[in-house]
This record gives C-alpha cells, sequence and structure tokens, in this order.
C-alpha cells in the first residue's frame, strides 16, 4: 500500500569490517549500498538515504541515525522487522520513526558520540580483534587523560584532520564537550562527545593520545599539535576497527522518543 511520501529515520546498529565505509560507493559494499538495497526490497522503491555521520571503512556504529522518503504506509514497527529480515546479519535496525519532512538526521543533530577501543595488553585476544587495537606497551591513563582536558571546548582541530571532505573546508573549528579515557580491565575506552568531528579526528586523536600514554608525547607537546593548526600532526591514526559511533543526539520530542528505545 503506497500513500504520499514521508520522512522515515531509522536507529542502526553495524559492524562495519566487511563494509568501505557507510557512503555510496561503486563496486564496493557499503552500509548506504545495502540498506538502500533493502528499502527496496520492502517498499519497491528505490529511497536516498541520509546519514547522520559518514563513517569510514571498518567503523562500527551502535546508534547511527539516517533517514529516508517513502510511500510506504507500513508503521515503524513493520519497518523494523522487514528491513531486518533483508538486511544481512551484520546490519540490524534497532528503532523506526515517521517524522516531519522538515526534520533532518544531519543538520539537526547537536552533538555525536563515539568510542574508542584499545587493548592494552600483551596477549592479542581473537574475540577483540575486529573491535579494538592493540597496544602492549603500558600505558599511562593520568597522563592520557591531561591530555583529554586540552581538546575540551571549541578548537581549530585541523591538526588533527588526515584529510578534508568537501563540506569541512569552509570551517576546522570544532566544539568537543567530553573527552575522557576510561580503564575497564584490560580494555581502555576513549570517550568523545562533540558538535561534529573532521574526517580521521577521533583517529588521530587517539594516535596522539596513545603516544601521551607511552612517554613518548608530554602534555605540553599535545598542546602544542592543538596550537599548531597544521593538517596530519596528530596520529598517527589508529586502526578503524576499535571506533564505534555510539550515539547522535538532537534537541526536543525527537530526542525523547530516541531515549525511549536505546
Amino acid at each position: 500500500m503506497v500513500g504520499d511520501k514521508t520522512k522515515i529515520v531509522l536507529v542502526l546498529e553495524y559492524d562495519g569490517t566487511g563494509y568501505y565505509g557507510f557512503q555510496l560507493q561503486d563496486n564496493v559494499p557499503t552500509i548506504q549500498g545495502v540498506l538502500e538495497t533493502g528499502i527496496k526490497k520492502l517498499t519497491g522503491e528505490m529511497s536516498r538515504i541520509i546519514a547522520a555521520s559518514r563513517t569510514d571503512s571498518g567503523v562500527h556504529a551502535r546508534g547511527q541515525v539516517v533517514s529516508f522518503r517513502t510511500g510506504s504506509v507500513l508503521p515503524p514497527q513493520q519497518i523494523i522487522t522487514g528491513l531486518n529480515y533483508y538486511l544481512p546479519a551484520d546490519i540490524a535496525v534497532r528503532a523506526a520513526y515517521r517524522v516531519s519532512d522538515k526534520f533532518n538526521v544531519r543538520k539537526d543533530a547537536v552533538s555525536r558520540e563515539y568510542k574508542y577501543y584499545i587493548l592494552n595488553s600483551l596477549t592479542r585476544s581473537p574475540l577483540r580483534k575486529y573491535y579494538s587495537y592493540q597496544v602492549k606497551g603500558q600505558l599511562n591513563i593520568e597522563d592520557m587523560n591531561r591530555a583529554c582536558q586540552a581538546i575540551i571546548g571549541r578548537h581549530d582541530f585541523i591538526s588533527f584532520a588526515s584529510e578534508l571532505a568537501d563540506d569541512e573546508k569552509s570551517s576546522t573549528v570544532r566544539d568537543v564537550y567530553r573527552a575522557v579515557m576510561v580503564r575497564e580491565g584490560e580494555m581502555m575506552v576513549f570517550d568523545i562527545e562533540a558538535n561534529s568531528f573532521l574526517r580521521h579526528q577521533v583517529r588521530n586523536t587517539v594516535g596522539a593520545l596513545i603516544r601521551v600514554g607511552l612517554g613518548k608525547v608530554g602534555i605540553d607537546e599535545f598542546k602544542d599539535i592543538i596550537k599548531a593548526r597544521q593538517p596530519g600532526r596528530a596520529g598517527p591514526a589508529v586502526p578503524a576497527c576499535g571506533l564505534c559511533l555510539e550515539r547522535v543526539n538532537y534537541p526536543g520530542p525527537f530526542q525523547e522518543r530516541f531515549n525511549e528505545n536505546l
């Protein structure tokens, strides 16, 4: 059954290991490509997906938010069930909402939250190899958290960008609301929230923090990386496997509905 087109918002979880990032590309598997194929199978329509955050190749997500327009009048629960039937096991729809056409998953987001997982152990972990990055040297978490304090607030983060997407070239200033390193046994988790991120910003930040934790870079040197405003100065970027988009936050009523399902 088809009606006037309306906007649907989905919350996705996915294992990015087997994909060349979120964004559609020719001749390689992407999250967007697989999802658009699933939507076509469910609704009979070819719908273009818009994502709140374009995750890179190999990056995972627990709370990616996307939208598409459709003439289907299927209720949200049937959209969830139907899409999960057509999607592969490494992508799942966690929630679905029918929203106002004015709602923009990208522009209306007030912040994104990412976590990066570091296995700080001499011994590799076969069960964690696709979801964390192993660092064998002992990491000083106190120094790493002192460095984290330096990136909180509004800064020009171009030193933490490997390259800039076209829509990032107008400004490389970002607002970081939270940045902290937490140890959970052998696992260290870097938790960061910002209004948005430059490409590879989180992975380059973690790369620099690891050098601080290993005693290779001092706190003042870390601060100098920020002040330098030189592209690629931070890093080296850590592998994508340890990075996960945890959540995208919105103001007002949609966030309240979102919270009920996560």
